[in-house]
């Protein structure tokens, strides 16, 4: 097995260190006391971590995490039948038809946040719930559908050609054997879509309303009006809630195995 040399390893220590930086920056800044954007040297204070939870912040908070959770689980019930046509069946239009879930990598989320908002002042759906659901869906759609195709395209078949022969039904195929192999794409595709639409902002601009806003537009909006330190303690809130996500999902599951979408073989 070939090892890294010194210069390799301390290329990937600079490496690791230039990704870091500004995160570890940003956390420092979290806990400075004085009223403006500073690293605290001789005092540190919780006073920005305090003033979140009498914020909007919090609100927003939850919006995002209501708008992420309904539009991965809509989006992994739209990418399993259409993984599972687009998989294991030939027939005129495929390609065309997974170049057209997976189109939305390719459109600027500025273009689809303009032409979402024409298309929902169009059927009276602005300022509304579902409608911000329904563009994240859009957005988040090709991240769950890849998982749940890997899982598919890498599950061995032979125990549903057994379940065939011995005269189950279909769905009793898909849901006592299919369903289980394919769980860790399954279960990939809805972490990386939630992600995502948790995460995304440029195009939800555009479409959110004062009673829809997000977590990612309340801070946008709010580092317009103000320099103070607050958005640094959202922001390292948000990191530590991640690590903390991490940290159990590869105990009790394992992130490798959850993130490749690789199902039973």
């Amino acid at each position: 097995m070939t090892r890294n040399g010194p210069l390799a390893l301390a290329f990937h220590a600079v490496f690791i260190a230039f990704i870091l930086a500004p995160l570890i920056v940003v956390c420092l800044v979290a806990f400075t006391p004085e009223s403006y954007l500073s690293v605290p040297t001789t005092r540190w204070s919780l006073r920005w971590f305090e003033a979140i939870w009498g914020s909007d912040f919090i609100p927003a908070f939850w919006t995002s995490v209501m708008v992420a959770c309904l539009a991965a689980s809509i989006a992994l019930l739209i990418s399993v039948p259409a993984a599972m046509a687009t998989a294991r069946y030939q027939f005129p239009g495929r390609e065309a038809l997974v170049a057209y879930f997976l189109s939305p990598l390719m459109v600027p989320h500025v273009v689809l946040g303009v032409a979402l908002l024409r298309f929902m002042a169009e059927v009276g759906l602005t300022a509304n719930l579902f409608g911000l659901v329904m563009g994240h869906v859009i957005i988040v759609l090709p991240f769950a559908l890849r998982l749940v195709l890997a899982a598919l395209t890498g599950m061995s078949r032979h125990c549903e050609w057994a379940a065939w022969s011995l005269g189950a039904p279909l769905h009793v195929v898909f849901r006592r054997i299919t369903l289980p192999m394919i769980l860790p794409g399954l279960a990939g595709g809805w972490l990386l879509a939630f992600i995502q639409s948790f995460d995304e902002l440029t195009m939800t601009v555009f479409i959110a309303s004062p009673g829809t806003t997000t977590l990612p537009v309340r801070m946008f909006l709010y580092i317009t009006d103000n320099i103070d330190p607050m958005v640094a303690s959202v922001s390292t809130a948000l990191i530590v809630l991640a690590i903390v996500m991490m940290a159990v999902m590869e105990r009790v599951y394992g992130l490798e195995r959850l993130l490749s979408g690789k199902g039973a073989s």
